[in-house]
């Protein structure tokens, strides 16, 4: 690492460059990111999905959120970068970072296709007073990385309706509808998921995510696909072309902006690139809002919503059968976080219409699991043992839908301290999936109900209580999410919907020791409606025992009994008649009423 930071310093001074910004991100804003984008871990080290590096002539540092702390601490001993943790006392923001370090007149530097507009035109505000130059065509990283990966080029597959529940052209119809309303003459649509979403596509142009390196542009009555040619087949094609798109090559998507004049340009600043927008010529009018897509591809349809119920109970057969061998064999078979993580993706993999995972799956033993999205390397890869408290976070990509589930599991005796915590955890997971709420409530409403069981007790966990899921997209979509805590470039504080599926997922982590998360997905859909208006509740989708081996009966309050023993009930009715006799007798216990 520090041999690449130094190489970095050496283009920096050639270019009179006073600073360079490595955010994470591809040229779309993608949450994770193929190979060829991984810059930033390649000059830090880190391998978080989230951060930002900043490199000067003396310093280096890299920023990241709570969910990383800890990880980022250990991977960046002796890469020359200080961690800086977002949202703490004392601790500036890369804005305010850059305005410390940038000298009157300075330079800044990174690459604009990497950079959201947003982010972009906050720091040239921030540096206004400098007079800074900005210099956004600038793949410094790109430069010094011998060997680089080739940027992807999965094949293209189609969707078909019996699983998206609504035709493209009905999609794009809608889209050209919300359009208009917002008086646009062009959208540029850059987000992965959206696009996917709105053309009934599917990829695999993001390890986990099943989305397309693609751009694109609607006017009135053109559509414009911007794609590695290559990635489509001729019955793809045909596809588009019954759409009517119009595919050109992938870069070309920049010539097509310069060339707009005179136009009514929708577009998101937050999730479209720098370069893009700065290409714009300035006789545009520029819309800048949330893409129209993003909430109508976050209200599921009804063939969504039942074909995700069929999916969560593949992945809960799954999941099942991996706890009751875990629970087996770990006093007899040796086992470690990284073969019983791909014990797991086997028995995904035997479901039908399983078409891997929808993420990286966090496996981790003992102390480990207080890292919150700890990843299980050939260094960290640790022994499970008859003992303690084993986490695991996965999810399955299905045709039926997207996954994601976390269990912690009792491999032995607990603590008095494990107890309680396991206990507090899985109460705070019930509640708030059986919350009951009026029409117009946000996560930020709903939060302090998972929250309250570990408030009272001066307990906390670093990470929000929900986010959205897609459907056969990304395992983190916007813009519901259930968090206390108004985060503004998360955008995932929307108001709840019939159909928005989020993920409910309270934990407790105690670094140097053990940590603890139970993850349910579920949906919302509506209850009563009477004077008062309507109100709003939530069903469970994922059907997986939570460990009564690990629970202190006496921490819960009779509703959260009444809870727990009401999911069993359904956790073995829905998941018993897919399991060997065996495995059935083991899950009758394992739901038994406590």
């Amino acid at each position: 690492m520090n041999e690449r930071l130094k190489e970095l310093r050496r283009l920096m001074e050639e270019r009179h460059i006073d600073a360079y910004l490595i955010p994470t991100s591809d040229f779309h804003e993608s949450e994770y990111v193929g190979e060829y984008f991984k810059c930033r871990k390649f000059i830090t080290g880190f391998t978080g999905s989230a951060g930002t590096a900043v490199v000067t002539a003396k310093e280096a540092g890299l920023w990241t959120d709570g969910r990383y702390f800890v990880q980022a601490a250990r991977e960046l001993e002796g890469s020359g970068f200080k961690l800086q943790k977002m949202d703490e006392e004392g601790v500036p923001t890369v804005e305010e970072y850059l305005v410390q370090v940038i000298p009157q007149g300075g330079r800044l530097a990174f690459d604009g296709r990497v950079v959201n507009s947003q982010l972009g035109e906050a720091i040239e505000e921030a540096l206004e007073d400098k007079q800074a130059d900005f210099s956004y065509e600038e793949d410094l990283a790109g430069m010094i990385w011998d060997g680089r990966p080739e940027m992807s080029a999965e094949p293209v597959w189609i969707l078909e309706e019996a699983y998206a529940g609504e035709s493209a052209e009905n999609k794009i119809a809608r889209l050209r509808k919300d359009m208009k309303e917002a008086r646009a003459t062009v959208h540029v649509l850059t987000t992965l998921d959206d696009i996917v979403w709105l053309l009934n596509i599917r990829g695999n142009d993001i390890p986990f995510n099943p989305v397309v390196l693609s751009y694109v542009a609607v006017t009135e009555k053109e559509f414009f696909l911007f794609i590695n040619e290559k990635t489509l087949n001729d019955q793809v094609r045909a596809y588009l072309e019954g759409l009517k798109v119009t595919v050109r090559p992938y870069n070309d998507i920049y010539d097509f902006v310069k060339s707009l004049r005179g136009e009514r340009v929708l577009l998101e600043s937050s999730r479209i690139n720098f370069a893009i927008k700065k290409s714009l010529d300035g006789s545009n009018k520029i819309i800048d809002k949330m893409n129209p897509t993003v909430m109508a591809k976050a209200v599921k349809n009804p063939v969504e919503i039942e074909n995700e119920r069929r999916a969560h109970i593949k992945d809960g057969v799954a999941m099942t059968k991996f706890i009751c061998w875990l629970k087996k064999h770990i006093a007899t078979m040796p086992m470690t976080e990284i073969g019983v993580s791909d014990y797991l993706e086997e028995l995904r993999r035997q479901q039908e219409g399983n078409l891997g995972l929808s993420f990286n799956t966090i496996s981790a033993y003992g102390e480990n699991a207080a890292m919150c999205h700890y990843s299980a390397t050939a260094e960290s890869n640790k022994t499970l043992e008859p003992r303690g408290l084993y986490l695991i976070d996965s999810g399955g990509q299905y045709y039926e839908g997207t996954t994601d589930i976390t269990r912690t599991v009792a491999l032995g005796p607990l603590t008095k301290e494990e107890r309680e915590h396991f206990t507090l955890v899985a109460m705070s997971m019930l509640r708030l999936g059986h919350a009951k709420f009026l029409y117009g409530c946000r996560g930020l409403s709903l939060d302090y109900i998972a929250r309250q069981p570990m408030w009272e007790r001066g307990l906390n966990y670093n990470h929000g209580t929900g986010h959205g899921v897609g459907y056969l997209l990304n395992v983190h979509e916007r813009p519901n999410g259930i968090r206390y805590k108004m985060v503004p470039e998360r955008m995932d504080s929307a108001v709840l919907e019939e159909g928005m599926i989020c993920s409910d997922e309270p934990g407790i982590y105690i670094e140097g020791s053990h940590g603890i998360r139970t993850e349910n997905l579920i949906v919302c859909r509506k209850a009563e409606k009477n004077q008062y208006g309507q109100f709003m509740e939530f069903e469970y989708l994922t059907f997986v025992p939570i460990d009564l081996d690990a629970l202190d009966t006496g921490l819960m309050e009779k509703r959260d009994i009444e809870y727990l023993n009401e999911y069993h009930r359904q956790v073995y009715e829905k998941i018993s008649p897919y399991l060997t006799e065996e495995e059935k007798q083991w899950l009758k216990e394992a739901t038994r009423e406590v």
